[in-house]
């Protein structure tokens, strides 16, 4: 039933029946105050469905929020997990490192040793040959010393034969 309706609808007439035209004006009246609660009912109802509509938006954009948020704390997880894995290598490879730095250091250490021992060795070689080389040159100044001493003698004695002939 609309307000049209509620306008053209006839009532019969009968014996000491109702005023025709206060019926018409009430008619009248009923009509355009179905006609407003119609008009606000369909307003009513457009903005029901635009609501319907923007609730149905902000739920896709709350799934959508969702989503992203659980992909963002999925590649967060996944970046810790890289990081605390690259972190982990770089340990290994620094303690690989390490140990080969160690390594070099114990065997350059060994080898200083074994060329401190060899010097000191070396040192001994030459002290020995130093105290052999002076023990001879002593020897020799000893017998030069002692040729000088027969030669000088030998110089008085023909001193002596010369003086007393």
């Amino acid at each position: 039933m609309n307000p049209l309706d509620i306008l053209q609808h006839k009532f019969k007439i009968s014996f000491r029946g109702f005023d025709v035209r206060e019926v018409d004006g009430f008619l009248g009246d009923i009509a355009d105050a179905f006609q407003l609660l119609m008009n606000e009912n369909e307003k009513l109802n457009n903005e029901i469905e635009k609501l319907k509509q923007d609730i149905e938006e902000h739920l896709k954009r709350e799934d959508t929020f969702k989503l992203a948020l659980l992909n963002s704390q999925s590649v967060l997880e996944q970046m810790k997990d890289n990081a605390q894995k690259s972190a982990e290598l770089i340990i290994a490879d620094a303690e690989v490192q390490a140990e080969k730095i160690l390594g070099r250091a114990n065997s350059r250490l060994f080898q200083l040793q074994e060329d401190i021992s060899e010097l000191k060795r070396q040192r001994i070689q030459i002290e020995v040959r130093i105290a052999s080389v002076i023990e001879a040159h002593s020897k020799l100044l000893e017998m030069g010393k002692e040729e000088q001493k027969a030669i000088d003698e030998e110089d008085a004695k023909i001193k002596l034969l010369v003086q007393s002939a």
